[in-house]
């Protein structure tokens, strides 16, 4: 596939392009120091000295990823765009690659082992490998120039239906950047999810709700999740329904943690943490906590410690009189029989 290099910068050769340059350069002249310090603000700003992106069709807007759309067993094609802003020729390489999003929403390539990133391993298996840059896999873009790159993504005829997130990765002078391919292959799809191993830490204002969502469908996600919960001596307050700041992935599992600051100081609550998505049934999850003050912890906890120590003592002294009572002090004697007081009958007694 051929690759279209195109000049940013062109040279002026009417009249009006070289009134214009001499009135910059006269410009320039006067300024002296301070252009100076604008051009290396300038080349700062411009570090990395080149970029990659999805090439824009004609007059239409920029695209901030792409998005391919077909049935199993065709071809889809679309263009990238490098630009090289610095004053030298880059060499650019390109691959595909399997993509998932982070919790903090930035793309990343999926490692060796899913695992490690939190994908089951049967998940989207090997969408990198449908991408064909051609003989473009390597490009040298001269400088000021921008080149389009033309590649194709070959959907297997087994390709399962849903989404299969992806990237091109674009690689030069040790930095990669990575384009968000949203690859959907046609046929049935499946919105599902669930949450669980929900906790909560902390207390008061500063209580979080730990809990993972997992996207068990073929599709991606943009879940909202809301929290009820209930006290004993009634309704606390919660979190109303809002929209996550992640896009969950088919296979993917997230861990979070939501800011709760109407936990109760002093009670005990059941959570009930409720996650919805469009297109998917809502799922919920449950877990109780126990919210105690810290003085009042350990005033609690010193009042029951001395409560058991009078019962201790207590009981020790019933049992001391007992044991007395029983048997006679070593120091005292029996009395003798013949010194007895009298046993008395009782009148009027049948016998």
């Amino acid at each position: 596939m051929p690759v279209l290099p195109t000049p940013l910068l062109h040279t002026h050769t009417s009249a009006t392009g070289r009134r214009l340059c001499t009135v910059l350069l006269a410009a320039a002249l006067l300024l002296g120091a301070a252009g100076g310090a604008t051009a290396t603000a300038a080349a700062t700003a411009d570090e990395a000295g080149w970029t990659a992106e999805p090439a824009a069709a004609g007059a239409a807007p920029a695209r901030p990823y792409f998005y391919l759309a077909g049935p199993a067993g065709t071809v889809l094609e679309d263009r990238l765009a490098l630009t090289n802003t610095s004053d030298r020729e880059r060499t650019v390489t390109l691959r595909g690659a399997d993509a998932y999003n982070t919790a903090a929403g930035a793309l990343a390539v999926r490692p060796a082992d899913p695992a490690a990133a939190g994908l089951r391993s049967g998940a989207d298996p090997g969408a990198g490998s449908w991408f064909s840059f051609g003989a473009a896999t390597t490009v040298k873009v001269p400088p000021r120039t921008r080149a389009v790159v033309p590649f194709t993504v070959t959907l297997p005829p087994g390709s399962l239906p849903g989404d299969h997130p992806a990237a091109v990765i674009a690689a030069a002078d040790g930095r990669e950047v990575g384009v968000r391919v949203h690859l959907r292959v046609g046929g049935p799809t499946l919105a599902a999810l669930t949450v669980e191993d929900v906790s909560v830490r902390g207390r008061g204002a500063r209580a979080i709700v730990a809990y993972t969502l997992v996207n068990r469908g073929n599709v991606a996600l943009a879940p909202d999740l809301a929290l009820r919960a209930e006290g004993l001596f009634g309704e606390v307050p919660g979190r109303t329904a809002r929209a996550l700041p992640v896009e969950l992935l088919p296979g993917q599992r997230v861990s979070l943690t939501e800011p709760w600051p109407g936990a109760p100081v002093l009670d005990e609550v059941d959570l009930t943490l409720t996650v919805t998505a469009p297109g998917a049934a809502p799922a919920t999850a449950t877990a109780s906590a126990w919210f105690v003050p810290r003085g009042t912890a350990a005033r609690l906890g010193a009042g029951l410690l001395g409560l058991g120590g009078v019962v201790s003592a207590a009981l020790l002294l019933v049992r001391s009189r007992r044991a007395r009572g029983a048997a006679p002090a070593a120091d005292e004697e029996p009395v003798p029989a013949g010194n007895r007081a009298p046993e008395h009958e009782l009148t009027g007694a049948s016998r």
